[in-house]
């Protein structure tokens, strides 16, 4: 008997930044981890079709990881049926799922940077600089990286 990869969807605002960098880093952990998963992304601005920021790129490339591929789409209640899991950045994303979902589950949905004491993982869209895509690179990278370790642990 055979079992379907478990399915994970991650959401930023734009689907451009964030949602993206986590997304290349969810599929680099199956990979290494040898975990049947299936990952997503999605943003709640309804962008559809942007690549990812460049700025983006390039700290994903600085880690191995290449998200140049990557476009956007909106959030949509069937992603939201889909995912075993979902993962938001800011409190703002979870607010929307509810909105769309309001039957979620409170085991489905998370906050990705309580992961790691945080409340929001900071959007660096708005930064003429680098640093702060590496500070999200940084802040994403080890939150999954617990994510992972706590999903693991509840066995579904």
């Amino acid at each position: 008997m055979s079992t379907r990869p478990r399915r994970l969807l991650i959401l930023c605002s734009g689907n451009i930044c964030r949602s993206p960098m986590a997304h290349g880093m969810a599929e680099a952990h199956a990979r290494h981890s040898d975990t049947a998963m299936e990952v997503r992304s999605a943003g709640t601005l309804m962008i559809e079709g942007a690549p990812a920021d460049r700025r983006a790129i390039r700290v994903c490339e600085e880690v191995g990881l290449d998200i140049t591929a990557h476009r956007s789409q909106g959030l949509t209640a069937e992603l939201v049926t889909w995912a075993d899991r979902i993962l938001v950045m800011e409190m703002a994303h979870a607010m929307a799922v509810r909105q769309m979902c309001p039957e979620i589950g409170e085991d489905k949905l998370h906050l990705l940077g309580g992961f790691i004491g945080l409340t929001n993982i900071e959007d660096p869209i708005r930064s003429w600089f680098i640093g702060p895509f590496r500070t999200a690179r940084s802040e994403i990278s080890e939150a999954l990286s617990r994510f992972f370790s706590y999903w693991d642990s509840t066995g579904t």
